[in-house]
């Protein structure tokens, strides 16, 4: 909870060039504050109260959320090029997709769909018991997350739609690998930057792949295994079963550190998992060039970190199909472990802003309520690059600012709006109307009802 609006640092310039005013911003710096400060389970009512002298009714809130995420799109979109502008490092940039899902038990909630109740099978004596669980249902968000050679992560929010809600709604249907690929086709980076897709196999499809060959972006997938590689009809040979003769196999052993190579700043270790201490991992490595069936000229690269790489199982074997001709294999198996970097911005998404704890009938406000939870996201690594540049900081601040994840930035943004409001009580308590201002200040942090005993 904080006192006035205009604490937050940053937040009410970047709502002004972004274009949004007004109502439409007073509630979006209310959101954003309540995703940043919220305590135990974030939802309407604590996004009404965060902040303390204007407080509103949760039936405020989700109003506003009702009415679509057009209002607050803009933000995000804004914050996106603002932090892609001000992009110094020259490098790489690897684009992360993954999709995510959140658990709704409404029965009445628009756009959700059951993956089932994994469950273990109840013990004999109790598999006729009358009592029933009622059957899960989800809301699913494809997401792509930039990583640029600095750091930064920006990233981008798809929902998933449902084939009835799209009946209802008379929208095209698409699934996640073409969401996928949408983002692809519409990411904004720098000019002639060369960029690399990284996915798990459900985006090893064709949409994908064509969206970065139009874009002329490389790729990274691990290969379907019931892929074959090309050759007379009958008699193609599947990928998998390159693993059955390895006897003439040259392996590579590759130990990767995650606090050292070429890709270390993309990871944004902490202090703590920087040193000679760090557990390292070995992959031992074979490549092969081949011409895949519906793929094209591809790169085959089988990755193990069993000791007997020659009798390791199809299980603990990964398979990466890559498009990219000069990469070496060792880059090749550091990028793709990349892709656990969207696994970590899920946790931080869900755990530290509480994204997945909304409850709302209409998925309108789902979107504005994603919406708004990604664009707080950005705000904390705007902030982040924010003081990166600013020159009154030295540069063991700095050192500090770098390996900052979510948690961190959350942190490091209630101790400047404390500063602030801070600085705001000892302004006002020099003059009686100042104290005045105060007082009202805090009587219109309670309900009306309750204002007469003040």
């Amino acid at each position: 909870m904080i006192m006035v609006a205009d604490s937050l640092p940053g937040l009410k310039g970047v709502l002004r060039r972004s274009g949004v005013r007004g109502t439409a911003a007073a509630m979006a710096t209310r959101l954003i504050a309540a995703f940043i400060f919220h305590s135990g389970r974030m939802s309407c009512l604590q996004a009404a109260a965060t902040v303390r002298s204007e407080s509103r009714h949760r039936a405020q809130v989700s109003r506003f959320l009702a009415k679509g995420v057009a209002l607050v799109s803009c933000v995000g979109d804004w914050l996106r090029e603002e932090l892609l502008q001000h992009e110094s490092s020259l490098g790489t940039y690897v684009f992360v997709v993954d999709a995510t899902l959140c658990g709704q038990a409404g029965k009445t909630a628009e756009n959700t769909y059951s993956t089932g109740n994994r469950q273990r099978r109840p013990r004999k004596g109790r598999r006729h018991s009358g009592y029933r669980y009622h059957r899960r249902s989800c809301h699913a968000f494809t997401a792509g997350l930039l990583l640029t050679p600095s750091g930064t992560r920006i990233p981008v929010l798809q929902p998933y739609f449902t084939r009835e809600y799209c009946q209802a709604r008379r929208i095209d249907h698409c699934t996640t690998a073409e969401a996928a690929a949408a983002m692809v086709r519409e990411l904004k980076v720098p000019a002639g930057a060369p960029v690399i897709v990284v996915g798990d196999t459900a985006y090893e499809s064709q949409v994908v792949r064509e969206a970065c060959e139009a874009r002329g972006f490389r790729w990274i997938f691990p290969c379907n295994h019931e892929r074959v590689l090309e050759g007379p009809q009958g008699r193609r040979v599947r990928v998998r079963s390159l693993m059955d003769d390895r006897s003439a196999w040259s392996w590579q052993t590759i130990r990767l550190v995650p606090s050292r190579g070429g890709f270390a700043a993309y990871r944004r270790l902490s202090r703590h998992r920087i040193g000679p201490k760090v557990k390292s991992r070995t992959y031992h490595v074979h490549e092969e060039r081949h011409c895949v069936r519906s793929v094209g000229a591809a790169r085959i690269v089988f990755s193990t970190m069993s000791k007997d790489a020659e009798k390791a199982r199809l299980a603990d074997t990964k398979i990466l199909l890559t498009n990219d001709a000069d990469l070496s294999v060792r880059d090749i198996v550091d990028i793709y472990s990349l892709r656990w970097q969207v696994e970590l911005f899920f946790k931080e998404l869900k755990s530290s802003l509480g994204f997945t704890r909304y409850r709302f009938k209409r998925f309108a406000a789902v979107e504005a309520w994603a919406s708004l939870a990604i664009t707080t996201f950005l705000y904390l690594e705007w902030y982040r690059a924010k003081q990166l540049r600013s020159s009154r900081l030295a540069a063991e601040g700095k050192r500090w600012w770098i390996p900052q994840r979510t948690h961190g930035l959350c942190q490091a943004i209630r101790l400047a709006t404390e500063r602030a409001e801070m600085d705001f009580l000892a302004k006002r308590l020099q003059t009686p109307g100042g104290i005045n201002r105060l007082k009202d200040l805090l009587k219109r942090g309670f309900a009306h009802e309750y204002r007469a005993a003040m």
